[in-house]
């Protein structure tokens, strides 16, 4: 079940990362984030840290028998 949890919690982490980069850039308006540099910033890292969870959420997949 963790492994599930963490592909879950991972790929949310990457779609709203990215949707916060694209607001922190001016891609999409109609929020306080838009045109802010910190969620341009702060964007890259949640997909990174959601790339990290959905690694090893499949890594705990892969050791079950």
């Amino acid at each position: 079940m963790k492994g599930w949890l963490r592909l879950t919690l991972g790929l949310l982490a990457m779609v709203v990362g990215a949707v916060w980069t694209v607001q922190g850039l001016g891609y999409v308006g109609g929020s306080m984030m838009t045109d802010q540099r910190i969620w341009a910033l702060l964007g890259p890292v949640l997909v990174l840290i959601g790339l990290a969870a959905l690694w090893y959420g499949l890594r705990a997949r892969r050791r079950r028998p």
